[in-house]
């Protein structure tokens, strides 16, 4: 890439960026956008505009989400986006304290070295950034001792900082689990890998005395889990019944006008998506199916109850602390038998995944483990290979034909400034429901832990694909065949490659700040989508509201891709400094951004109390090695032959992950005693609290009580509550 597509790049993006603003603050100050901007504050029942649309500044975000307090973000979307902050504003300070050092150092040192130019971050085209880089040292020049001291100066302002976000991180978790506000799944395990079940006894039975005699006093109730595929199936097709009644009523209401007060009455054909089959009166209809699903329903319920009990159940304490402690024991002298966790939010139950077998799971997760090598492993390949072909230098070369594209000088500047990027974007967007399904397979019991596992194989993704894959695909057939015969060159190799790729990732991290951000913020596309389906889909209020519906901030997706950026700006940090403004604004823009859209748009879908850290914690720190790794090969392309004293860095951030796991993660894996000990400012519901856990498909107001007796145990007498 050459320095005017550089420039053509950055100002395309900065424009576009700037024009996604003036339309963000056109557009959210509408009466009938306000849907779209403001859900989460619409959602919890308070006014979008404090002080009334007609007076309010169009930029008063901005000061709204710089002003706003952590307490301010925790109450509209919870514990985990507050964390979320944490990673941000962690990164953004390693960045600035780094800047603040290197910038002023390290350039005056690079570009005065008269003698220097002997590595190209550019592919030798863009000789200005050159000059401002590690590869314009002179080879064995003791100016190297700068950058030397700088790769030192970057790793402890990292683990500085990260050793106080941890803290900060564990306080955050521990204030908000020691709340006095009753919560159900603080008062409930799980149990899987219960045993065969005792001749002359019921599974309720079996529970139910395992439990009593360990915890006499406290233990509640159990539920059984059972296997809700078919009630679920049932269920769910009655819900949609439902949803169709309620549309054809307001179908039905819209016909009716002065002119024809009776209006006309929908039909629908009962065949394949309503285009074949008998036509039908749509209520009538409607209201058939649902009479026939309701009576289904009820029955599946009782033989789903009495005869497809699971090798699972929830055990419910009366006393929170009783409950946190017998989440963290060893209740059986076998591992593969009685196994507990402390229960989640009940919504992030997966029921389907409890059963399956303690053996069963370590081997589903061992071959989910070996899926996912192999798919990074051949994911590279075509990210390799679209890292190689879509500069249109090689493309020309690949196909001939385009040498007359190649002479159209604004049409060419475009490509090189926006193709490979692009083209990384496309690949990467297939990847996360892939890996969400995977993490499922592996019998992972929670919602949350499946965003974490997703989370985990998505970085790794990104880091080994992108960042590796790229670094090295602009010499794919060149270093290929050096790879497979000296497999130990890789280090080297990605030492050397590295400072090519510096403007690639340069356009990388502007494009997904100023273009990402500036749809974020500007919610373009969910607009759009919500008016279509406003004007020609929608019928009654709950299809608007579904329509309109703004989802959670996509944790499984955002944080990698943040890691990715993370993993780019650390590795560039020494060899080419100016990157390090570029990753300063991605964190801070994408702090500022994404508060105004914590505090207004995203509704959070459950709630692990800040359980991803430890795993993001882990992640800066494999790419904070990463980077130490690199530079102590670089240094030895330089031949500086100190290198080797750059040697304990690694060890330093190894002995860093190795001691903040010891500190901080048990507190992170179970709740500790003392955090669930202080009392609660009512006497909690226990039978509301075991309701809270029972699915949707099983719950029904025409069922009675009795129906679940034998998914559950009977209530224990005790009334202690803590």
């Amino acid at each position: 890439m050459d320095f005017s597509s550089f420039l053509t790049s950055l100002g395309t993006s900065f424009l576009i960026f700037i024009v996604l603003m003036i339309l963000f603050a056109l557009l959210q100050s509408k009466p009938g956008n306000n849907v779209v901007y403001y859900p989460n504050r619409i959602l919890k029942g308070l006014d979008p505009f404090e002080d009334g649309y007609k007076t309010r500044n169009p930029f008063s975000w901005i000061k709204e989400a710089y002003s706003s307090s952590e307490k301010d973000v925790i109450a509209m979307s919870g514990v985990d986006t507050a964390v979320y902050f944490v990673f941000l504003s962690t990164v953004f300070s390693i960045l600035i304290l780094s800047g603040i050092i290197l910038l002023p150092v390290l350039l005056p040192v690079a570009i005065t070295d008269v003698d220097g130019m002997t590595n190209t971050t550019s592919k030798g085209t863009f000789e200005e950034l050159d000059k401002l880089s590690m590869g314009h040292i002179t080879a064995r020049s003791a100016r190297l001792w700068a950058f030397f001291i700088a790769c030192y100066w970057v790793s402890l302002v990292s683990l500085f900082l990260l050793w106080r976000a941890y803290k900060r991180v564990s306080w955050l978790r521990s204030e908000a689990q020691k709340s006095p506000d009753v919560k159900p799944e603080q008062f409930a395990i799980v149990v899987r890998d219960i045993p065969p079940v005792p001749v002359g006894q019921t599974r309720k039975e079996q529970v139910d005395s395992y439990f009593k005699t360990i915890y006499p006093e406290t233990f509640y109730r159990s539920m059984i889990i059972t296997d809700n595929k078919e009630v679920n199936k049932i269920w769910e097709e009655l819900e949609g019944y439902k949803k169709k009644l309620a549309r054809a009523e307001a179908v039905y209401a819209g016909s009716k006008t002065t002119a024809k007060p009776e209006g006309t009455r929908p039909a629908n054909k009962t065949g394949c998506l309503g285009l074949i089959g008998k036509k039908v009166d749509s209520i009538e209809y409607c209201n058939e199916k649902i009479n026939e699903l309701v009576v289904k329903l009820e029955s599946e319920q009782k033989v789903t109850i009495r005869e497809k009990q699971q090798n699972a159940a929830l055990v419910f304490f009366s006393n929170r602390v009783v409950a946190a402690s017998a989440g963290q024991s060893l209740h059986a002298q076998m591992v593969d038998t009685w196994s507990v966790f402390s229960a989640p939010e009940p919504h992030q139950l997966l029921w389907p995944n409890l059963k399956i077998k303690y053996f069963t799971r370590q081997l589903r997760q061992y071959l989910v483990y070996f899926i996912v090598a192999l798919m990074i492993f051949f994911y590279m390949i075509p990210i390799t290979f679209v890292s190689a072909f879509t500069t249109l230098k090689n493309l020309v070369k690949l196909l001939p034909f385009l040498k007359s594209i190649e002479k159209i000088v604004v049409l060419r500047t475009v490509l090189e400034a926006y193709l490979p990027q692009i083209a990384l974007i496309i690949f990467l967007a297939m990847l996360p429901k892939l890996l969400l399904f995977l993490s499922k397979l592996e019998g992972i019991p929670t919602e949350s832990h499946v965003v974490r596992a997703a989370s985990g194989k998505y970085f790794y993704f990104t880091v080994l694909n992108v960042f590796i894959g790229v670094t090295l695909g602009g010499t794919l057939f060149s270093t290929f065949k050096t790879i497979q015969n000296e497999p130990k060159q890789i280090v080297s190799l990605l030492a050397e490659s590295l400072p090519g790729n510096a403007t690639f990732f340069l356009t990388y991290v502007a494009l997904k700040f100023f273009v990402g951000y500036g749809l974020e913020l500007s919610r373009l596309v969910p607009l759009i989508m919500y008016h279509l389906k406003k004007k020609y889909l929608c019928k009654t209020e709950a299809e608007l509201k579904e329509a309109w519906a703004p989802g959670d901030l996509g944790y499984a997706t955002r944080i990698p891709s943040d890691m990715l950026i993370v993993t780019i700006v650390l590795c560039y940090s020494v060899i080419a400094p100016l990157i390090i403004p570029f990753g300063a604004v991605y964190f801070g823009l994408g702090w500022l951004v994404l508060r105004n859209q914590a505090l207004k748009v995203y509704v959070p879908s459950y709630e692990s109390y800040g359980r991803m850290w430890p795993h993001i914690n882990n992640r800066i720190l494999a790419s904070l090695i990463l980077y130490q790794i690199t530079m102590f090969g670089y240094f030895g392309v330089q031949k500086f032959y100190y290198a080797p004293l750059l040697i304990p860095l690694p060890i330093l951030s190894l002995l860093f992950g190795f001691v903040s796991a010891k500190k901080f993660y048990p507190a992170f894996q179970h709740p500790a005693l003392e955090i669930a000990a202080p009392g609660l400012k009512e006497v909690p519901n226990m039978e509301l609290i075991f309701r809270s856990f029972i699915p949707p498909s099983l719950s029904s107001e025409k069922v009675e009580d009795d129906q679940f007796e034998d998914a559950r145990s009977q209530v224990s007498r005790s009334t202690s509550f803590v």
